[in-house]
């Protein structure tokens, strides 16, 4: 195994790592308390091609591979979750559905703007009654010539109130999951009402929404792949969302770890800096094995997708770890602070509150362990 990294990826890791500390890191516990990321970071981030990565160049993407995708992510992730989360949903979730899936006049009229933050995208699965079930969701697409009626409600959409278009998964046919059918929708569309959420506990500067349709018309040429195939563009999507998200937790994960280190290094108790003390010396060390674990999980999803070989349990794999890894950090790291990182001066509060979600969207961590256990032995377990 050869784990160096290539001269492009290293130099993509390095744009984004400037990226982060100049544009984000400032400004993340601003961002935090206001419940609100400036929005003119989407420009940025689609300036330097991060909006475009793995998509390619003729429809406006800037290439890459996965590996590079995760390093950046990473990075992000670093700097504040809620950034990290507008790429992993506008370009993980739906502008790689459609590159997959779309026709080439869809490709040609969304993936040129999603690439380049002109236009930001949302994913609009989850439910107010089906979080876990998405099999059974609820909101239903109704023909009528060449046209469709959505109706229903959507619950917990990341971007839902800053998308321009949202990747609509809606009920077409018989019940479960070979009845659902997936449409592109653009926001401004009648009928299409959204709600931001605000007073969550973490990724506060993440503009999360309720999406409510109301019988919103949309023609045939919106659907995203065939009639009935919907919940396969929805795993799909989700098997690589959950290396989006892993990677993510690296940067959580990480981030915590270089403020605990700064920290301990700085702090005196007894007379001394505290991290000459053995237990403190535990909880770093706890960290830094759960970074390189998480990391190197994440790593070889990139390296199955590269490829071409089956990837989704490992993705569930490195989900699993790599969340959980971010919240055991972040525990760690305010134990570190003390009393202090109880406080948002510093920043291992914020970290503990936005590790915390990590464990819950895109599969929640029991969800990632009936895949795993499946993968391992065949059989549904309920």
């Amino acid at each position: 195994m050869n784990l160096e990294l290539s001269e492009e990826q290293t130099a993509v890791r390095a744009l984004a790592a400037e990226f982060t500390d100049r544009e984000i890191v400032p400004f993340a516990a601003e961002w935090d308390r206001a419940e609100s990321v400036d929005r003119s970071v989407i420009g940025k981030l689609g300036k330097l091609g991060f909006l475009g990565l793995t998509i390619p160049e003729e429809y406006g993407g800037s290439g890459g591979d996965h590996l590079a995708y995760c390093l950046v992510l990473e990075e992000l992730g670093r700097g504040d979750s809620s950034v990290r989360g507008i790429v992993s949903v506008s370009l993980g979730l739906v502008a790689k559905s459609v590159n997959s899936y779309g026709t080439e006049e869809q490709k040609q009229h969304w993936l040129p703007r999603l690439t380049s933050g002109e236009a930001l995208a949302c994913f609009a699965l989850t439910e107010p009654g089906t979080g876990s079930d998405a099999a059974n969701l609820t909101t239903r697409a109704v023909r009528e010539g060449d046209h469709w009626l959505i109706s229903g409600a959507k619950m917990f959409i990341t971007n839902g109130t800053w998308a321009d278009v949202a990747l609509v998964f809606a009920r077409t046919g018989e019940a479960g999951h070979k009845g659902v059918t997936a449409f592109l929708v653009p926001t401004d569309s009648p009928g299409f009402g959204r709600r931001e959420i605000h007073g969550k506990l973490g990724l506060r500067g993440q503009a999360t929404a309720e999406l409510v349709f109301d019988n919103v018309r949309v023609p045939d040429s919106a659907r995203l792949g065939p009639e009935g195939k919907g919940f396969t563009v929805a795993m799909a999507a989700l098997a690589k969302g959950r290396m989006s998200v892993a990677a993510g937790c690296v940067g959580i994960a990480r981030a915590c770890l270089e403020a605990a280190v700064g920290y301990a290094k700085e702090r005196e108790q007894f007379g001394k800096p505290i991290a000459s003390y053995q237990l403190v010396q535990e909880l770093l060390s706890d960290i830094a094995v759960d970074v390189e674990a998480a990391r190197l999980l994440t790593w070889r999803v990139a390296d199955l997708i590269e490829r071409g070989l089956p990837f989704a349990t490992e993705s569930s794999v490195a989900k699993l770890f790599a969340s959980e890894a971010a919240v055991r950090a972040a525990n760690n790291a305010l134990q570190v602070f003390g009393g202090y990182g109880f406080i948002d001066e510093y920043p291992v509060g914020k970290y503990l509150r936005d590790a915390r979600v990590m464990t819950l969207y895109e599969g929640t961590s029991q969800i990632q362990k009936l895949l795993i256990g499946r993968a391992l032995t065949g059989v549904n377990a309920f």
